[in-house]
């Protein structure tokens, strides 16, 4: 019924609402995306900003230099990705790094590549990256152009891809190692599980899935800038969808997502239609959400209410 109703979408909201849902459908799969590491194999990563900036340099970077177009800027970012996180991994696993630690590793990692990016003239340093671009009423697939709607469908599609895979994901006998990681690591490695494979797996999953997303962020917006891909609060927007939504669930990052994007931008609209502006009031409001599910709903929103509807 959720993939009919937003196959249907674009034939009744307007060019609003549609860059709203976009968005909702950009979290929801980054958010899938983070939940691999941190919902399934209780890796808590929060630096996925690192492989949103990769992914999104380097298919904009070879585009803009050498017109190479973003189908195969996309197997580039996502090895790209996949290399920084394996190395993360490798730092944090093999050294038995892990919970808090690992966490600020992430931090660390993503903040040291922002500071890189600013001294990289090859992508524009401080002063950006902005891809060239054609308004196009007409669909060019080929070099990623187009109008909204193409932007919306593929945004969708990727979504409805992400969510098959994590679902085949957790069923599978990797699924099963990270929920036992997750849940109890000594315990996993007690019973024969080499816990370091399986966990740089879920990393490098995680990782390269991130990237695409970097890939639609760069030809979808058309302008990259270090201290705006790379910072905490785009690690931050990533993971709030999973938590509000449910950690570890397949419905949590589409759930959360929806709840964030659209009462944030409610919330903006509604204080614009009165003439103010508030500096950080979304910022406040991802806040206070935040706080009230870890209070009210520790598991997250999805959980609860599948148990209301009987799911």
């Amino acid at each position: 019924m959720l993939a009919a109703v937003l196959v249907a979408l674009p034939a009744f909201a307007g060019p609003y609402a549609l860059s709203v849902a976009t968005l909702i459908l950009y979290f929801a799969y980054t958010g899938q995306a983070w939940n691999v590491m941190m919902g399934f194999a209780g890796q808590l990563s929060l630096g996925h900003s690192l492989y949103v900036g990769v992914g999104a340099y380097v298919a904009g970077g070879i585009f803009f230099h050498w017109g190479i177009g973003p189908w195969a800027g996309v197997w580039l970012a996502i090895l790209a990705c996949v290399v920084f996180g394996l190395v993360i991994g490798f730092l944090a696993f093999r050294f038995g790094i892990s919970g808090v630690y690992f966490a600020l590793l992430t931090i660390a990692f993503a903040e040291f590549t922002r500071i890189g990016f600013d001294h990289l003239g090859w992508t524009g340093g401080p002063g950006g990256m902005f891809l060239k671009v054609a308004q196009r009423d007409a669909w060019d697939v080929l070099n990623f152009r187009g109008p909204p709607l193409m932007y919306y469908y593929a945004m969708l599609l990727l979504a409805t891809a992400a969510f098959v895979a994590c679902f085949f994901l957790l069923k599978s006998k990797a699924g099963y190692y990270w929920q036992a990681i997750r849940e109890n690591e000594d315990a996993a490695q007690a019973l024969g599980i080499n816990t370091f494979r399986w966990k740089m797996l879920a990393v490098a999953i995680s990782s390269g899935m991130t990237a695409i997303a970097g890939v639609f962020f760069a030809f979808y917006y058309n302008n990259l800038f270090p201290e705006q891909i790379f910072n905490i609060s785009r690690s931050i927007e990533i993971i709030l969808g999973p938590i509000i939504g449910g950690v570890g669930t397949l419905f949590g990052p589409i759930l959360g997502a929806a709840v964030l994007t659209l009462l944030s931008d409610g919330i903006t609209e509604l204080l614009a239609a009165f003439g103010w502006e508030i500096p950080g009031i979304k910022q406040v409001f991802y806040g206070v959400v935040l706080l009230a599910v870890v209070m009210f709903l520790p598991h997250g929103i999805w959980p609860a209410l599948a148990r209301k509807i009987g799911l």
